[in-house]
């Protein structure tokens, strides 16, 4: 029995080893994503200033992407209130997740924008901890700004996707928590689109 104890014990620390290496891997690659993004941003911004003929958020219709390492990112996501800047994947895939926050679906230019992250501390791991009037802002690969501002903290079941799809909500962020048996959830409402 000792032995047993034991090596369940080597068993949980291998894990709990493990899930803090993965953290921080995906940490890495979502800070190294973030400079790529950050990088075509300014390089779009210097583009049309030389144009003159910005990207206006109003005249799109789909969300802009650029695409790096086969990956496409629509924006650099911002949340202030938990010092976050991050990437955010355009489609929702477990190997996206993986590294950044993703589009789970909708659009800022429909105001139904929809977005999962994994719980990772770098990552949605401390949405539960967002208040009332936090800011949260991102901004896309054309340049244009999006801002919100937090008007819901709620916690919906494992299972709960009409909950997590209904609503006349401008943004929704989500991630599981602990065990998974339960979805932290944030609503946003925007406050200036430019």
């Amino acid at each position: 029995m000792i032995s047993i104890g034991l090596l369940l014990m080597a068993a949980a620390l291998l894990l709990v080893a493990y899930n803090l290496w993965d953290a921080q891997r995906a940490a890495n690659a979502a800070d190294t994503m973030l400079t790529q993004i950050e990088k075509s941003i300014q390089g779009i911004a210097a583009e049309e200033s030389s144009e003159n003929d910005g990207t206006d958020a109003a005249a799109l219709t789909e969300t802009p992407t650029v695409t790096i390492d086969g990956v496409e990112y629509i924006d650099v996501l911002e949340i202030p209130a938990l010092e976050l800047s991050l990437p955010e994947a355009s489609e929702w895939n477990y190997d996206n997740l993986r590294v950044s926050p993703c589009r789970y679906q909708g659009s800022a230019y429909s105001d139904d924008l929809i977005i999962a992250g994994h719980n990772y501390q770098r990552h949605f791991g401390n949405l539960k901890n967002l208040s009332i009037s936090d800011t949260v802002t991102f901004t896309d690969v054309a340049g244009n700004v999006f801002t919100y501002e937090v008007a819901e903290v709620t916690t919906l079941g494992a299972y709960s996707v009409d909950e997590m799809v209904s609503g006349d909500w401008d943004l929704t962020l989500f991630t599981c928590t602990i065990g998974g048996q339960t979805r932290v959830t944030v609503r946003c409402a925007a406050v200036e689109n430019s």
